[in-house]
């Protein structure tokens, strides 16, 4: 419940679920929520940094994206683990391919996705 409050501060508010702050019948938290244990971070830079060193805090297991241009930036080595995605010579495009970043989290078991501010459609 913490953990989602601390993500909320990151995550889009459709990221996070609605009724996760809703109490029940005997006065307590909702507690069918999963815990997350691990962070996808779809983003480079600054943000990407950030993300990952308030992940780290949180004791969570860390994944970053990163492309062939980006692949001596500092988020490639802050995360735990980190994949290359897109062709080398597409530099950032292949941050905004939601379907190759969905495939890359599934096969790692991601739990949650910090998303890149142009990433993800805001509804």
């Amino acid at each position: 419940m913490f953990l989602w409050a601390l993500l909320s501060i990151f995550l889009p508010p459709l990221m996070v679920p609605a009724n996760i702050f809703k109490k029940t019948k005997n006065n307590t938290m909702n507690s069918n929520i999963r815990q997350v244990k691990r962070l996808m971070v779809a983003n480079r830079g600054e943000i990407a940094i950030r993300v990952l060193r308030a992940a780290s805090e949180l004791r969570l297991r860390t994944i970053a994206i990163y492309t062939f241009e980006d692949r001596y930036s500092l988020h490639r080595y802050k995360a735990d683990e980190a994949y290359q995605i897109g062709a080398e010579n597409d530099p950032l495009k292949p941050y905004l391919d939601i379907e190759e970043i969905l495939r890359i989290a599934k096969a790692n078991e991601v739990d949650a996705i910090h998303p890149a501010t142009a990433s993800f459609p805001k509804m």
